[in-house]
């Protein structure tokens, strides 16, 4: 898939510190090689599928992979298969939180204002569980992504709050990510060397 580049939006997290952090943990996803991603995509969905078909169906969201991201789409619609639902986010205003629209394989798909695929139509669902893409990751299960702050403004913002998982790989894993007062914790991280509570 094409990389997607970040929008000014993405910007708004200053700190020079994080700014590195995201820049060379993006630039060292972005730079496995097509078989190692796949292996490593491969361990991340086996720790995900043990973790969720454990629980009894409900509403999964995740992203559209972009970027080097693991690609959860098999899992989601093997999920589907298993009377789950499963749901997309989609950026509706700038600087607010974001809806989430019912997925399935067959969901006609457009893209939002940066780039991401999101279903074009289809009902908004409430998620119980949330798959949250990670550029990298702290052992406080504190995650950075693009800077946009779109995930940290939603998980504020729904009550109760979903069952919030990051998903990743270890490149992404630092000591700490420095997190910010509006930084939401994880409930969960899941990469290529399991399932992390913190």
């Amino acid at each position: 898939m094409t990389p997607v580049p970040p929008s000014a939006e993405h910007s708004a997290d200053s700190s020079v510190y994080r700014a590195a952090l995201r820049r060379d943990s993006l630039a060292a996803r972005l730079a496995l090689d097509v078989h190692r991603h796949a292996a490593l995509s491969a361990r991340i969905e086996a720790a995900l599928r043990t973790l969720l078909i454990a629980l009894p169906p409900q509403t999964l969201a995740f992203c559209a992979p972009v970027r080097g991201e693991f690609d959860a789409r098999p899992l989601a619609t093997e999920l589907l298969g298993r009377g789950w639902q499963a749901a997309m986010p989609v950026v509706v205003a700038p600087a607010s939180p974001m809806i989430f629209r019912a997925w399935s394989p067959e969901s006609a798909m457009g893209a939002d204002r940066h780039g991401i695929p999101i279903p074009a139509q289809g009902a908004e669902r409430r998620p119980d569980i949330v798959l949250l893409p990670l550029v990298a990751f702290d052992a406080q299960c504190f995650r950075l992504g693009y800077g946009g702050g779109y995930f940290d403004r939603t998980l504020a913002a729904l009550v109760p709050r979903p069952q919030a998982i990051g998903v990743g790989f270890e490149l992404g894993r630092v000591a700490d990510i420095r997190p910010q007062a509006h930084d939401q914790r994880l409930d969960a991280i899941v990469t290529e060397a399991g399932v992390f509570r913190p």
